[in-house]
């Protein structure tokens, strides 16, 4: 388990974190059925307040420093992915449509074939 946690760098509080910021989320929708009877603000407030507390515990946890970092090296990655120009875009999405029409003609010629078969084999159809 050790293992893991050097891994990942986050221990037995973070988790703890993790389990309470859920539990935190869950008590606010649960406030805000709880509280029928109120009016919807407080219904609405209670239940915004489980959520902005459940975020500010779960970021002071070692999840919201990767989740953040996850985030940046998605940037970066990002970055380095080479768009296609707009003709580029235009031929290959023509290409697909010309291609999704060969095979729609292709499948309904097949379906009319074994339709075809089917009826002459078992003599039923018109």
């Amino acid at each position: 388990m050790n293992e893991a946690v050097k891994q990942t760098g986050t221990s037995t509080l973070d988790t703890a974190k993790l389990v309470a910021a859920i539990v935190l989320v869950f008590a606010g929708i649960a406030a805000f059925y709880a509280l029928a009877a109120q009016p919807a603000y407080v219904r609405w407030l209670s239940m915004a307040g489980g959520v902005v507390i459940a975020a500010i515990v779960f970021a002071t946890s070692a999840y919201a420093r990767e989740l953040l970092q996850f985030e940046r090296d998605s940037r970066v990655e990002l970055r380095k992915v080479f768009w296609p120009s707009r003709d580029e875009t235009l031929k290959v999405t023509g290409i697909v449509f010309v291609f999704i029409a060969v095979a729609s003609l292709f499948f309904w010629v097949l379906d009319l074939v074994l339709a075809w078969a089917t009826r002459a084999l078992t003599g039923q159809g018109g």
